[in-house]
């Protein structure tokens, strides 16, 4: 959900405007949620796959020197 549309039920303005506290600290929360819950998905699918195996070449190096 984007913050551009909700209504704040305590001024009653737009909450991506902040005029108030309660405004502003929704204003927050929303962009760090839609920061983190976007990360990975910004990320083309070569990225994820280099990624992927870089832990998986560390796992393997740990458990081959644990053994």
């Amino acid at each position: 959900m984007t913050y551009d549309r909700l209504v704040c039920a305590n001024c009653a303005a737009p909450v991506s405007e902040g005029r108030c506290p309660v405004c502003r600290a929704n204003r927050e929360r929303l962009q760090q949620e839609n920061f983190f819950e976007n990360f990975l998905a910004g990320l083309n699918p070569m990225t994820l796959i280099a990624l992927l195996a870089v832990l998986v070449a560390a796992v393997a190096l740990l458990a081959h020197q644990t053994a």
